[in-house]
């Protein structure tokens, strides 16, 4: 068991260390010195270090602060130990790694690019082993408790705007730079969301018919899919149908859309986007 711990442990340093590593870099070495302005507690951070050059990774640790006394019983102890020493090992590296390596000063756009996919990275890494270092994420969970209607795009949309339109009238003061904030904004949830969800991403049919056994048969020969077959009633009809559902990945779903309608002509088939599947075949826990 202390093994084990132990295994985990070292796991969730290495997140954290390549992870913040990934962060910096694209904060400190692509979005500083092209005045972008950026989402969240590091965005704040950026226009302290721009305007009057104080550090992002000590700034970052101070304004989440009362952050962290605010939203404590919300995030749970473990959660909020976990985000402490992720928020710890990013900013040193912001502060001590991060000016030691070459800071990208050519292309605007190229510059934001990296800066998104880099971020967006680096966040990944650390929230996939359950832990954060975005102070915004811990004002979103609050804000959610206590306004449980509001969706979290929303929350999350209009905190992320009320950093950046500062952030661009007072450092920049043009349109490029607002531009190029909402767009690293935009490109730092895809991948994000890509790198956390999209690895295991698939196709899941629902095919109504009364061949649902044939159908599972020729699945599992052709593709080595298993399915699951369900019990459904037509709301017109009354009549008793297999529902029969089977995930698999987008490359195969073409293949089994076309052996279905082999098998059952008379088929209703349903084909959805599957964002996460976890299990035989795919990706395990």
């Amino acid at each position: 068991m202390k093994q084990e711990k132990r295994q985990e442990l070292m796991k969730d340093i290495f997140s954290d260390i390549f992870g913040g590593l990934l962060i910096a870099v694209g904060v400190y070495n692509f979005a500083s010195k092209a005045q972008f302005p950026l989402p969240g507690v590091s965005g704040i951070a950026l226009i302290f270090y721009q305007l009057f050059g104080l550090p992002i990774g000590t700034m970052t640790i101070l304004l989440n602060i009362p952050i962290f006394l605010c939203t404590a019983r919300i995030l749970g102890r473990r959660f909020f130990i976990r985000s402490i020493r992720s928020i710890l090992i990013t900013s040193f590296i912001m502060d001590v790694i991060a000016p030691l390596l070459p800071i990208y000063e050519s292309d605007r756009l190229l510059a934001a690019l990296c800066c998104g996919v880099l971020s967006g990275a680096g966040y990944a890494l650390i929230f996939m082993r359950d832990s954060s270092t975005r102070g915004m994420d811990f004002g979103t969970m609050a804000i959610r408790v206590k306004k449980p209607h509001l969706t979290l795009g929303s929350i999350i949309f209009f905190l992320d705007l009320a950093v950046i339109l500062p952030g661009a009238w007072l450092v920049a003061r043009d349109m490029d730079s607002l531009i190029y904030g909402i767009i690293i904004a935009w490109l730092i949830s895809v991948v994000t969301d890509k790198l956390m969800y999209g690895i295991s991403q698939g196709k899941i049919a629902l095919i109504v018919t009364e061949k649902g056994t044939d159908i599972c048969r020729c699945i599992d020969a052709a593709f080595g899919r298993g399915s699951t077959i369900l019990n459904g009633k037509g709301s017109y009809t009354k009549a008793d149908r297999d529902v029969v559902m089977c995930a698999c990945s987008k490359k195969q779903m073409y293949g089994i859309r076309k052996l279905i309608k082999q098998v059952d002509p008379h088929s209703f088939l349903v084909i959805m986007d599957s964002s996460d599947v976890v299990g035989e075949g795919f990706l395990k826990e």
